[in-house]
């Protein structure tokens, strides 16, 4: 199973609201045209940080801004703010054969090392801040945007 897109347009959708809020009406025609989206997969995608608590969004045209401070955003934050992955991060055939002993053993075996995989990608995003990530990009867009 993929974590979803939704995980990597939520960061992209930050990050632009990052570089050119107060330079620009960041809209979701705007995000939208960093991203190559549809606005709507941007308007969904604000509704969700949103609700967790990350960004403010204007009625009409108003634009989106951040209103959590960039280091108390990590990456896990907004993975699990827009549900990047459904349930577990990975998933099981639905019916292994319980004649079979692979089969009748196969949860048992692998269940525990999934969960531990999963965690550590999880505590791994919890170490990226957005703050990082936007000192980065400033860094490597040398500068102030220009778009």
């Amino acid at each position: 199973m993929k974590i979803t897109s939704r995980f990597t347009v939520a960061v992209h959708t930050l990050l632009v609201i990052y570089l050119f809020g107060g330079r620009r009406k960041t809209t979701s025609e705007f995000i939208a045209d960093s991203v190559q989206v549809n606005p709507v997969v941007i308007r969904r995608t604000l509704l969700s940080l949103k609700a967790a608590g990350m960004v403010e969004v204007k009625a009409g045209s108003g634009g989106a801004s951040i209103v959590k401070d960039l280091n108390d955003i990590t990456l896990y934050d907004v993975y699990r703010a827009v549900d990047s992955v459904e349930g577990e991060l990975f998933h099981f055939h639905e019916h292994p054969n319980p004649d079979c002993p692979v089969g009748k053993n196969i949860h048992a075996l692998l269940d525990d090392c999934l969960a531990d995989a999963q965690r550590a990608m999880e505590n791994e995003l919890k170490k990226v801040t957005l703050a990082s990530l936007a000192e980065e990009l400033k860094q490597k867009a040398g500068g102030a945007p220009s778009a």
